[in-house]
């Protein structure tokens, strides 16, 4: 049976422990809203370049560009990409093992895919079971800004535009609700037409012309519209990755308030036992001076 310093001790730890958890709690809420208001900024920017986009097709739909699926529909799928957005640190509940689930799920249904991997702990894990990774994006997943994203649309955009691989998905944990993350995957190239192809005909009175061609000019900005794509996943993840941390620190932060009830209990029942030992020990010698004393009279 634990005694009443070894408790104590152990109260001090929990609290101690606590004042972390806490802590951890407000810098990852601070972080998630940062890259929250860093990401708004850049927003209208991408919109503008998806209207563009829009814009190109609604004048110009019949035409091919590597950046789309081709109008026939009909292209190879040989070689398939995943972007594995991981985070660096762990204590963030099931975060990093669900993204890890997912792309082990997608070697086992296509294959040998190309693994790019962000973040040290999805690295560290293929790494350990021997999958081989394509590329290897170290340090950046704890301060998503649009230059790491420009820098891992680059060397996709090398691998893709010279035919080393087919297809680029994305597998990322997203914000479903303020206490649920989910893995999301989403296919980054080719684009399909149909999310850019106009709903509705606005627009057709007016006539756009594109020098040298709707062709180049798309091929001009597609890259910066990739790396919008790639820098809005790694701000999702981070706001996920602190929603998971916020998450398991407020479970961590509960778990030991129950702790500190029962150690308190632990505590106090021990306490009481002592002081009721002392009384006993206290009673029992005051029986046997009273005892002492008797004899000593009676001998007299």
């Amino acid at each position: 049976m634990p005694n009443l310093n070894e408790i104590r001790n152990r109260i001090s730890g929990v609290k101690s422990t606590q004042k972390i958890t806490s802590a951890m709690y407000l810098i990852s809420s601070a972080k998630m809203r940062k890259a929250k208001e860093a990401f708004d900024r850049t927003k209208p920017f991408f919109e503008a370049q998806r209207t563009e986009i829009k814009r190109i097709f609604e004048n110009s739909p019949s035409f091919d560009s590597r950046f789309f699926v081709p109008l026939s529909g009909h292209r190879e799928t040989e070689n398939r990409a995943y972007l594995v957005i991981t985070a660096d640190k762990g204590l963030a509940g099931a975060y990093n093992l669900n993204v890890i689930r997912a792309a082990e799920a997608a070697r086992e249904k296509y294959g040998n895919i190309k693994l790019y991997v962000v973040g040290e702990v999805g690295i560290r894990y293929f790494k350990n079971h021997r999958i081989p990774i394509e590329c290897e994006i170290h340090s950046i997943s704890q301060t998503p800004s649009y230059r790491w994203a420009v820098q891992i649309s680059s060397r996709l955009m090398e691998d893709y535009l010279g035919g080393r691989i087919d297809d680029i998905y994305m597998l990322y944990n997203d914000v479903q609700s303020e206490l649920a993350c989910a893995v999301t995957e989403n296919k980054l190239l080719p684009f399909e037409r149909e999310e850019f192809l106009p709903r509705e005909k606005w627009g057709m009175d007016r006539n756009y012309a594109f020098d040298p061609s709707p062709v180049a000019v798309l091929d001009g900005f597609m890259p910066q519209y990739v790396a919008g794509n790639i820098y809005g996943a790694l701000v999702d993840s981070f706001c996920a990755e602190q929603n998971a941390r916020m998450t398991a620190m407020s479970a961590a932060n509960d778990n030991a308030e129950a702790l500190l009830a029962e150690l308190k209990i632990e505590f106090n029942r021990i306490r009481q036992g002592a002081i009721t030992q002392e009384i006993t020990e206290v009673a029992a010698g005051a029986r046997a001076q009273k005892r002492k004393k008797k004899k000593k009279r009676a001998v007299k």
